[in-house]
């Protein structure tokens, strides 16, 4: 479980920005560390828990190559083609779904919220997370953490209450056209399904904040995708990216 919410710390945008940058530099994770010290320090004084905070960084840009080095190294790479600093966002998301289960769990609930209500509060959001995954003993602090990165982030805003907040739904549009695929393509490694239909992929609730203009034609043309035709005229969608080098 200590990998599922090892997200536990806040995390800014402008650490994971920093990682990804880093990242395209150097592989070392010594490097990255002693690189990243400065930026994270500025912020955090604690020695302890500015480790913990660079742990979750190199996690994130760094040791999710070790399980899905496609989806890693295809990150790094839109990364230094990112014009603008929205598309980062996709790709700090989609990696951080990727190594933090508790994360994506944590955003498919606000998401599924979101739904049905303007506003999120904090501890609506607990007790939803405490009914799926039980007394969790770091899962108090660890949904907070979620929440305070994601304000961060600009995927939640401040709605003038306390506590409450407003999810930015549909909000984030790709400049770049292979951030949409590569998205779905993370969101559906870290799904529990191996497969999905097109349209429930683009509804995936973690995927609140981003808008898809894709189509399952284009999908298709997009490699390591494999997409069939089922009963009902579904077209089912799995992502064929090896997870792991040999």
């Amino acid at each position: 479980m200590d990998k599922n919410i090892g997200f536990r710390r806040n995390i800014l945008l402008a650490w994971l920005d920093a990682a990804a940058a880093f990242s395209s530099e150097t592989s070392d994770p010594a490097e990255l560390r002693s690189r990243l010290e400065p930026v994270v320090e500025q912020q955090i004084q604690s020695k302890e828990n500015r480790r913990m905070a660079i742990d979750i960084l190199l996690n994130i840009w760094l040791r999710t190559g070790e399980e899905y080095p496609h989806l890693r190294n295809k990150a790094v790479q839109l990364f230094a083609q990112s014009e603008v600093p929205e598309d980062r966002v996709w790709l700090h998301y989609g990696l951080t779904m990727l190594r933090y289960d508790f994360f994506r769990r944590g955003v498919a609930t606000i998401g599924q919220m979101s739904r049905y209500a303007d506003e999120i509060t904090t501890k609506e959001l607990k007790k939803r997370m405490f009914a799926e995954l039980g007394q969790v003993g770091a899962l108090n602090n660890a949904v907070e953490r979620i929440v305070f990165s994601l304000r961060d982030w600009n995927l939640l805003r401040d709605s003038g209450t306390r506590y409450a907040y407003i999810p930015c739904r549909q909000q984030l549009h790709a400049s770049s056209q292979a951030l949409e695929p590569w998205l779905l393509a993370a969101a559906l490694t870290a799904h529990a399904a191996e497969e999905l239909p097109f349209g429930d992929l683009l509804r995936l609730p973690e995927l609140f904040p981003f808008r898809f203009t894709i189509t399952v034609d284009e999908l298709r043309k997009v490699p390591g995708f494999e997409i069939h035709r089922q009963g009902l005229g579904w077209d089912m969608v799995r992502v064929s990216f090896p997870s792991a080098t040999p």
